[in-house]
């Protein structure tokens, strides 16, 4: 997993207006200059937030990308808690868990 790729791209993304454009447009550009593994590049394709908490996407980046996505702050919340349930615990980063409850 490249963690670091991950969040390097949504941090990217968060901040600059341009760079939201083009992924808009064509995210297969946007996302070949990123080192991302399949699962990584999977739920940034499907703006699948729960997963990219799963992933260990630190929140403070996660709930600007969801914004950008179109997420309500319920919806977001729900997503993550929705995670734990189907892909278990926080594999990475600040937010790793052992035991199915996540940091939520």
């Amino acid at each position: 997993m490249s963690l670091y790729g991950l969040q390097k791209l949504l941090y990217q993304l968060n901040r600059d207006e341009e760079l939201q454009g083009r992924f808009r447009a064509d995210k297969e550009s946007v996302l070949s200059k990123f080192k991302l593994d399949i699962e990584e590049r999977q739920a940034i394709e499907d703006e699948d937030i729960g997963l990219l908490y799963i992933l260990g996407v630190n929140g403070q980046i996660l709930m600007h990308f969801a914004a950008m996505c179109g997420y309500a702050w319920p919806d977001y919340i729900q997503a993550m808690r929705d995670a734990l349930q189907i892909h278990g615990n926080v594999r990475a980063g600040l937010y790793a868990t052992t035991d199915g409850q996540g940091a939520i």
